[in-house]
């Protein structure tokens, strides 16, 4: 596992709340999972928005 990678326990008690997920209506998020990873990442880290790492691309 990777360091800022979010677990399954913790990602299967918020996956049904984020907008975007399938079966919602409106549109469906690519990867809302990554999504969550990345803003993890960028709290964790303290990096800048706009400079996320090369795995969030």
């Amino acid at each position: 596992m990777q360091r800022y990678s979010l677990r399954d326990d913790p990602w299967g008690r918020i996956k049904d709340l984020l907008p975007g997920r399938e079966g919602h209506v409106g549109g469906t998020a690519a990867d809302n999972r990554l999504f969550v990873e990345a803003a993890l990442y960028r709290y964790r880290s303290g990096i800048p928005w706009h400079a996320p790492s090369a795995r969030f691309w």
